[in-house]
């Protein structure tokens, strides 16, 4: 991870001082890096130690990052990992083109590595994650949306990453097809499970914990499992409560909203939903040998139940 920072470093070198400065400020975030390190612990589950992989790695990071600074201003985000997000401090404009700067030097950087599938595989991967958004905006307020409907969201704009960025080991270390299909089922499994208990967490967590407001997605109109849970199980008033809070992309009522997804057990169910996932993930891993690096993915996908950030 260490030599990941030195590529990102490098790759964001730029003679235009404004695209330097939200980069920097938008990658010294941190975050959990999640997505860069799956890439290189399937490489070491693999066997697969040539120097791609860090550059690969940096690919994922930029194609994440680049998601996140256009989704905070798609969302009006005022607040990501504890600290004033990029379209908070520097304008939405400078968001949305330094967005699209990291998605170019992401392409630059495929296009170095020089493997066509590769190239195909991160190309769908990115256009998949714009249609999940786009989705997403469409089942914007709606309070009849399903969890089949959810979950295709999510593993279109978060999984689908997760996804190419256990698969791409397998396609530059030449693996079999049923090698590769093992690693791309558990990036999308592992993804999922990360993005429900995301989710979960908006109604479960502090500002503090998450590094973002309580109640952001009811805010934006967002909605996910915790609440279709609750509007399954919810009484008459309490689902009035639920579809006026999603249809006005209101949380003048949180606190009532919390305490009927409490009352309904959504969390727990939510959290169940996501278990499900974390084990089809570690279940895909049984055709890897044994390895102090398979056993870090499966504790990484263990570790979902129990996450509070």
């Amino acid at each position: 991870m260490v030599e990941v920072d030195r590529v990102i470093a490098a790759k964001l070198s730029t003679g235009v001082p404004l695209v330097g400065k939200v980069c920097e400020y938008i990658i010294s975030a941190g975050g959990k890096r999640l997505r860069p390190a799956l890439l290189l612990l399937i490489s070491g589950a693999l066997g697969h130690v040539h120097n791609n992989r860090h550059t690969l790695a940096a690919v994922v990071e930029f194609i994440h990052t680049a998601t996140l600074l256009h989704d905070d201003v798609v969302d009006e985000s005022t607040l990501r990992r504890g600290r004033d997000t990029a379209n908070e401090l520097f304008g939405n404009a400078a968001s949305v083109l330094v967005g699209d700067f990291l998605y170019s030097r992401a392409f630059q950087m495929m296009v170095e590595v020089g493997h066509v599938r590769v190239m195909e595989v991160l190309a769908e991967a990115t256009n998949v994650i714009a249609e999940g958004e786009v989705q997403q905006l469409v089942n914007m307020r709606d309070a009849g949306l399903t969890e089949d409907s959810y979950l295709h969201v999510i593993r279109s704009k978060t999984a689908k990453l997760f996804e190419a960025s256990a698969r791409l080991p397998a396609i530059v270390s030449g693996q079999p097809s049923l090698i590769e299909k093992a690693c791309a089922d558990y990036g999308r499994a592992l993804g999922t499970a990360f993005q429900v208990i995301d989710d979960v967490l908006d109604y479960e967590g502090s500002a503090d914990s998450m590094g973002k407001n309580l109640g952001d997605d009811l805010r934006e109109g967002k909605v996910t499992l915790p609440i279709i849970h609750a509007l399954e199980k919810a009484t008459g008033p309490q689902r009035a409560l639920l579809t006026a809070a999603i249809e006005h992309s209101s949380d003048a009522k949180l606190d009532e909203v919390l305490a009927v997804i409490r009352f309904t057990g959504a969390i727990a169910s939510s959290r169940a939903a996501a278990w499900r996932e974390a084990q089809r993930a570690i279940d895909a891993l049984s055709i890897f040998p044994c390895s102090p690096f398979k056993t870090a993915l499966t504790d990484l996908a263990a570790s979902l139940q129990g996450r509070q950030a």
